[in-house]
């Protein structure tokens, strides 16, 4: 079924999914939970009664009443986080500070965003957005707060947690809010005193572009963020290759959507001589890089350019136990592009292992994926029962439409 195909009741038992019951709607809403039961049995549903869960779902009016669909696994504390984050980047760069605020000091503000890294790179997107909201103001009070002359490493601070907002947007599929943040990242970047930020931003902005389906912009992009900082290996600095690596592995990515071989292979062999010559992976800048991310970087691309056979065999030449050095959210996505593989090379059920494996491991992270849907498609002659079962680890039923339907509110049907 479409979304548009359901009553306006069952949107709304739909949206609010197993967590939130509808007493609990009814308390967030201010409503009665007779008010709550007449709108879910599409008995009554008053402009003021639509309009209040839709506040309380985090969603617009259209959603409930079927006119648009909401994004894809989207979960209520989802919405709610979407629509905090959005406020706190807004507001901010309007300069509506909190006035409760005490001035953040430089090392808190600091492992306040290395915090909000680690849950974004653990995969838990949720999390990491809601922790980004209050690091916004407390970066924000903290460069006003700074004398004339010495702001370049507040506005690096506040760069970084705009880049933050940015990147957990567009994971999430709110691109409006996505490009607002990463705007507002580059003109702090730009004003701040490191030489790496203003690149880290354009990267950014090309990763916004490549899920907005902007090609061409975002190959421009990544190719120019690479360029900037390009590091003389002789004296570069493991911080400097680090972000240089995951710029120019970035562009072999967007140049594999674009199916041009001959840039992917420039690239990789650029991305595989930078990991070679920083020899482990390293952090940096809110990001991983290394011989391990450059050779699992490599299956993904070749996955892309629908070369399956040489992704398999990149896969033999990666050992297990080399993945432990990734993050979370890397050996994840490793994970599903071996399954994609498997797919592709009519493997149906060492695919469906892997795939099961990994949602198995890392459910969070798996409900803001499209990857598993689409390896589950491909996936058509594997045991029936195994396929069933797989699945309902997505959350996809037989006659909903994949992607429309968020995870959590699928098993409540």
């Amino acid at each position: 079924m479409r979304w548009s195909d359901y009553s306006n009741g069952e949107r709304i038992k739909i949206l609010r999914g197993k967590d939130v019951n509808q007493a609990a709607l009814a308390e967030m809403t201010g409503l009665s939970v007779a008010t709550i039961q007449k709108a879910e049995q599409d008995k009554q549903l008053s402009l003021n009664t639509l309009v209040r869960i839709a506040d309380a779902l985090g969603v617009d009016t259209s959603v409930i009443l079927g006119q648009q669909a909401p994004r894809r696994a989207m979960a209520q504390s989802d919405r709610t986080m979407l629509r905090s984050l959005s406020q706190a980047v807004h507001d901010t760069a309007a300069g509506i500070l909190p006035e409760t605020f005490a001035e953040g000091d430089e090392p808190a503000l600091r492992a306040a965003i290395d915090a909000c890294w680690k849950k974004y790179w653990q995969g838990y997107y949720t999390e990491a957005g809601a922790l980004v909201v209050p690091v916004l103001a407390e970066a924000a009070v903290h460069l006003r707060e700074r004398p004339a002359g010495a702001q370049g490493t507040a506005w690096g601070l506040l760069a970084d947690a705009y880049r933050l907002a940015a990147y957990v947007a567009n994971l999430m599929g709110s691109r409006d809010l996505a490009y607002a943040a990463i705007g507002h990242a580059q003109a702090a970047a730009e004003r701040s005193d490191d030489e790496l930020r203003p690149a880290l931003v354009t990267s950014g902005r090309a990763w916004v572009y490549l899920r907005d389906a902007r090609l061409d912009d975002a190959l421009r992009l990544a190719e120019k963020a690479a360029v900037d900082i390009e590091p003389r290996f002789s004296r570069a600095t493991a911080d400097q290759l680090t972000v240089y690596g995951s710029h120019i592995n970035f562009a072999a990515v967007v140049a594999s959507r674009m199916q041009n071989k001959d840039l992917v292979k420039s690239y990789l062999s650029l991305a595989t001589a930078t990991g070679a010559r920083l020899g482990a992976e390293h952090r940096a800048h809110g990001t991983l890089f290394g011989p391990v991310t450059a050779d699992t970087q490599a299956v993904g691309i070749a996955v892309a350019l629908g070369q399956a056979g040489k992704a398999l065999e990149l896969i033999r030449g990666i050992p297990e136990s080399s993945l432990g050095a990734l993050t979370e959210a890397a050996r994840n996505r490793f994970a599903m592009d071996k399954a994609m593989a498997e797919a592709d090379a009519r493997m149906w059920n060492a695919s469906l292992d892997t795939l099961e494996k990994a949602l198995v491991r890392a459910p969070v992270w798996a409900r803001h994926q499209a990857l598993p849907s689409v390896i589950m498609q491909k996936v058509g002659r594997a045991s029936t029962a195994r396929v069933r079962r797989v699945s309902a680890l997505i959350g996809t039923r037989p006659g909903i439409e994949p992607g429309l339907v968020p995870t959590a509110a699928k098993t409540a049907l």
